[in-house]
Formats: C-alpha cells, sequence, structure tokens
C-alpha cells in the first residue's frame, strides 16, 4: 500500500480469525488467559509477546498503534488516554533529574505548563529557545529538543531539518508534536526527527468524542516511553476509544483536505477584513514563513487560522466570540464542528500574563478550528460575529 488513502483504511486492520469481522472488534476486557505459568512468566519478563492485562496492552489498542504507526513512517508506537499522557510519558520515561529541555514556541498552554511546572517538581529545566535561537539555547544538560509542527496558536513553523541537524551533532533526542498537521501534511520522521507525537483527540479522531494521545518513533525509544507511561504510570487508551480513533482515522485524508480548502477560504476572508488587523495562517503569502511551509507541508496549509482584532481587548474578543453560531464557543480542535476559542483565557491561561505577552498571546487574539462545514457558511458566521468587534 503506497498511498495515504489507502493507509488510512487498511494499516493495522485484519479480518478477525474468529467472526471474520472486517472492522476491528472492541476487546473489551481487563486480564488475558496466558495459559500456562511458563507462558505468563515469559511474558512478564518481556521475552514473549502477547497480552496478559490491559494496562499493558490490548488488541483494539496494537491494531490503533499499528495503524498510527504506518501512517506517520514510524517502526512502532505506543497510544494514551489522552496527548497529554503521551506527553508526560515521554518526558518521564526519557529524561532524568538535573536534564533540560529546549524547546520551540509558542508551545500548547498544557504541554508548556507541564514543562515548567511539573518539570521543576522532577528536578528538570525547561528552556524556551524561540528569542535566542536552538543552537545557543543548547547546554550540556540538554537532553531533549521539543518542536510543534505547526505552533498553538500563532501557527508558526521551525524548520525541522535545521532542528534536527543541531540535535544530532549534541546526541539529542527530537519530538515533534505532530497534532495540527497529522501525515497528511507533515511525517516529521522522514526529516530526521526521533518522535512524533499526536493528541488524538483533535484531527486523528476528528468527531469530538474520544480522548487519547499516541507516540511513534524508533523502537527502543517507544519502548522506553511505553513502560513508563502505561507500567509505571498507568496512562493507557481503553479498548472503546481505540475503536473510534480507528474508526476516525479511516476519514483522516478526506477529511483533512476540507479542513485545509475551508481554512484557506476563512484566512482569505479575514485578512480583508477592516476589524481585523493581523491573521496567523501558513498559506497566506504575508505569513512570514509561507515559503518555509509551501516547502514543508504536503497537500495543504492545515485546518487553524488564528486572527488579532484592531480593538485588541478581552471584550472585542467576547463581543464576537459570544456573537457566533456556526462555532462553537470550545477548545479542542481538528472536529469536523468548527470551532473558536480565546487562547489567552483558555488553553494558555495557565501561562500568566507575562509568558503571553512574549508568546503574541493577546487578549485580542481568537483561534479557530475549522471544521468541514460549507466555507461560504462558515464566512457568513464570522461576518456576522465581526460586526460586534468595533
Amino acid at each position: 500500500m503506497t498511498h495515504l488513502r489507502t493507509r488510512a483504511v487498511h494499516a493495522g486492520q485484519h479480518p478477525d480469525p474468529h467472526s471474520g469481522a472486517i472492522t476491528t472488534p472492541i476487546t473489551q476486557s481487563t486480564a488475558f488467559d496466558y495459559g500456562t505459568l511458563a507462558q505468563g512468566a515469559a511474558l512478564f519478563a518481556g521475552t514473549a509477546e502477547g497480552y496478559r492485562y490491559s494496562r499493558f496492552g490490548n488488541p483494539t489498542v496494537a491494531a490503533l498503534e499499528a495503524k498510527v504507526a504506518d501512517l506517520e513512517g514510524a517502526p512502532a508506537a505506543v497510544a494514551f488516554a489522552s496527548g497529554t499522557a503521551a506527553t508526560s510519558a515521554v518526558v518521564l520515561g526519557l529524561l532524568s533529574p538535573g536534564d533540560e529541555i529546549a524547546f520551540l514556541g509558542p508551545l500548547y498552554g498544557g504541554t508548556e505548563a507541564l514543562f515548567r511546572s511539573m518539570g521543576e517538581r522532577w528536578g528538570l529545566r525547561a528552556v524556551d529557545a524561540t528569542q535566542q535561537g536552538l543552537a545557543a539555547s543548547l547546554t550540556p544538560a540538554t537532553r531533549l529538543v521539543w518542536v510543534e509542527t505547526l505552533t498553538n496558536p500563532d501557527l508558526r513553523l521551525h524548520d525541522l531539518a535545521e532542528v534536527v541537524a543541531l540535535a544530532r551533532a549534541r546526541g539529542l533526542t527530537t519530538v515533534a508534536d505532530n497534532t495540527f498537521c497529522t501525515p497528511c501534511l507533515l511525517r516529521p520522521l522522514e526529516l530526521g526527527i526521533d518522535l512524533v507525537l499526536h493528541s488524538m483527540t483533535k484531527y486523528l479522531g476528528g468527531h469530538g468524542d474520544a480522548t487519547g494521545g499516541v507516540v511513534a518513533g524508533a523502537a527502543p525509544l517507544v519502548a522506553a516511553v511505553r513502560k513508563t507511561g502505561l507500567a509505571h504510570v498507568g496512562g493507557n487508551l481503553a479498548p472503546q476509544e481505540a475503536f473510534l480513533f480507528l474508526r476516525g482515522i479511516k476519514t483522516l485524508p478526506l477529511r483533512m483536505a476540507a479542513h485545509c480548502a475551508g481554512a484557506a477560504a476563512v484566512a482569505d476572508f479575514l485578512a480583508a477584513h477592516p476589524t481585523v488587523r493581523a491573521v496567523h495562517y501558513p498559506g497566506l503569502p504575508t505569513h512570514p514563513q509561507h515559503a518555509l511551509a509551501q516547502r514543508l507541508l504536503q497537500g495543504g496549509f492545515g485546518g487553524m487560522v488564528g486572527f488579532e482584532l484592531a480593538r485588541n481587548e478581552r471584550a472585542a474578543a467576547a463581543a464576537v466570540l459570544d456573537a457566533l453560531q456556526l462555532f462553537a464557543q470550545a477548545v479542542s480542535l481538528g472536529d469536523v464542528d468548527s470551532l473558536a476559542c480565546h487562547p489567552a483565557s483558555t488553553t494558555h491561561s495557565a501561562l500568566g500574563a507575562e509568558l503571553r505577552a512574549a508568546h503574541g498571546i493577546s487578549e485580542g487574539f481568537i483561534r479557530l478550528s475549522v471544521g468541514i462545514e460549507h466555507p461560504d457558511d462558515l464566512i457568513a458566521d464570522l461576518a456576522r460575529a465581526l460586526q460586534h468587534a468595533v
């Protein structure tokens, strides 16, 4: 199978040997009969393959892991109960007290808050390399370099080839959060990134009905993340949610095409609107990294749009958001339904005003997750709401 659309449907999927069912069954079992004492000992020692207890592995979850690994071009993947659980598993599984994480921001507020608050409790230090540059921010204590393929919420890009070159020269592990792009637009492992992470809650699931995360990459790294995140922390994904993600990924390439087309139309509309002073969308020629986006992204520029109101006040943002009818005012993203939120008071509120200002997350900033509705209807909804921005 060479085409992503075909692999999204078939990867990790096999007819059920008992019933012949094409759809992967939900194996709703906590424990598994391993037959003999010797087989049980081998399973727990890690010298045999199989299932023993659903915290460590489950057939439905394993099918999902195989599908994501295939789409990202990875030898292995491990699924978790949320994107944050996946992030925590990477940090706890690969780092030790005294280590540093260098990141290129802005990051999703929950990720940066985890690095800064919980990381300090674990004896880790987070270094924001955005302003000073990655090369100047690396120290002898740096062990991990973290990047988002499209930053949240202002949709910047980083040259992943440069990130990989700097990290490899120093023997550092690189992690790319690919939630915004998905494998449809970008596959970081092909550029040399070591681990790729997704909040599957977003585009991979696509329907706003399941929460989960996944990490994919080289087998030894994934094994370390799996052991920490599942065996020690217990952040395992439930089989029901795994089934929903398997279902969602089948239509991922089709949905991403619709998301990208809708977001492009919305961005063009906002860029010409008198109440909007800035639009953040890598598909616009005015985006500072438009050329890099053209080089890195395949088949579209994503379904996220950020924009800043000319009246840069929370009250103006509230007036616009509260007037929307098709866009649901909610966090999360990547659903078939269009969503809108105010990052300063929601997704990035935990960072504090000083950090938000450093990241350019103003009170007049609104983030849109463009769904698969017709762009004309979404633009009409925004046009009505923007009347309240003056």
